[in-house]
């Protein structure tokens, strides 16, 4: 069922955005065979690159949802850049105002969102937090989906330690025999290391220069801390020049990667970007250069091509991991978010007890797994009708 939807559906979440539909009343009490009306109020900081992913598995679970009793809406609304801070606490306002039963938030920044979050809970309406697993002190968050993103910039670094000369299954060093379906998680990547002895550590020789989101801000600081302190263990791979800023956006992270690429014509082997909607604008600026290299180029170390590294994963990105103009990204489960995210809203509207956190344990995409996770990524089935049965919503 799930690959029927996503063939026939992937985009449909585009016209939620563009549309803002009125909740409309519901009658008193669910009748057998009534559906049960369920709005979703989702709050993402963006509405391009990964959380059109997420959105897209919000709106793909919420039909699966109505053919089996439910009748979910997805009310979409984002401000119009990831850096609008305001904007996205007047949208949860308005949510609150519309009285949805369950606002789902991917916060652009987590103190500013705060004191609406906590509105939301005064006003009795479950609060859903995705994109993050630390609790949000002073908010009564009912269930957070996501990842520790100081573990996501981990998992980042080991993979460039991997492709420079580490064990694993990037690059020339020591290729590492794995299972199909093996989680290349930051244990896995521990494990590895764990193995070389501080000299080994020593030879393994790049220079990198790295592309952040916001300067500052609470998930750029987490993927730079989790980035930089597994590199300390690597003296041998030097960070060149400070970081740059390209505010999780596209367009700024190709600004970003052309300063860099002039600021290092020559001895620049890669780049990483904490996103991939930046890491997508520096792969294609390092292809207009002629200095772009592939996973089937492999690792050359002094020359003037970079490779490019970077986190998230969504279709577009996984593609090109597929043709191997990305060495590899670190998945932070967009789709996850979007599929678990309604299926939690609809228990919690219900009155059905949920996970206080669901992790998606941040880890390495390359060329060879590629498409375990696009098209058709891999979620396990919804057992709607159990949730209809056990559902004390009225309808």
């Amino acid at each position: 069922m799930l690959r029927k939807l996503v063939k026939t559906s992937l985009f449909a979440a585009t016209a939620a955005v563009a549309l803002w539909p009125a909740v409309h009343a519901v009658p008193a009490a669910a009748q057998e065979g009534d559906n049960i009306g369920i709005t979703i109020g989702w709050v993402p900081p963006d509405i391009t690159g990964v959380f059109k992913t997420a959105t897209d598995f919000f709106e793909l679970a919420a039909e699966d949802a109505n053919k089996n009793g439910f009748d979910v809406k997805i009310l979409t609304k984002s401000p119009t850049s990831p850096t609008a801070f305001a904007e996205q606490v007047s949208i949860i306002e308005d949510m609150i105002q519309r009285k949805v039963d369950l606002i789902a938030v991917s916060p652009a920044e987590v103190a500013t969102v705060k004191p609406a979050l906590v509105r939301a809970r005064e006003a009795g309406i479950p609060v859903l937090v995705v994109n993050l697993l630390e609790p949000i002190e002073g908010v009564d968050v009912s269930s957070y989906i996501g990842f520790d993103n100081t573990q996501g910039g981990e998992v980042s670094a080991y993979s460039v330690v991997d492709y420079f000369g580490g064990p694993g299954v990037l690059g020339e060093g020591e290729k590492v025999d794995i299972a199909p379906g093996t989680y290349l998680d930051l244990k896995f990547w521990e494990d590895l290391a764990a193995g070389l002895s501080p000299e080994e550590k020593a030879q393994i020789k790049a220079r990198g220069a790295i592309i952040e989101g916001v300067a500052g801000g609470f998930f750029s600081t987490a993927r730079l801390n989790g980035f930089r302190k597994v590199l300390e263990q690597f003296p041998g791979i030097e960070i060149v020049g400070g970081t740059c800023a390209g505010d999780w956006n596209r367009e700024k992270g190709t600004r970003c990667a052309e300063d860099i690429l002039q600021a290092n014509s020559g001895n620049l082997d890669f780049i990483w970007a904490a996103s991939n909607e930046m890491g997508l604008g520096a792969m294609l600026v390092a292809g207009s250069q002629d200095r772009l290299e592939t996973a089937q180029d492999g690792a050359t170390i002094g020359d003037a091509k970079v490779a490019i590294f970077t986190n998230d994963v969504t279709p577009e990105s996984v593609d090109r991991i597929a043709e191997g103009k990305i060495i590899a990204e670190t998945t932070h489960g967009f789709a996850d978010w979007g599929w678990f995210g309604t299926k939690f809203a609809v228990e919690l509207a219900c009155g059905i007890d949920v996970p206080a956190t669901f992790d998606i344990r941040p880890r390495t995409v390359y060329e060879a797994n590629a498409r375990n996770f696009y098209p058709e990524p891999k979620l396990e089935p919804i057992d709607w009708k159990s949730i209809r049965e056990n559902c004390k919503k009225a309808g």
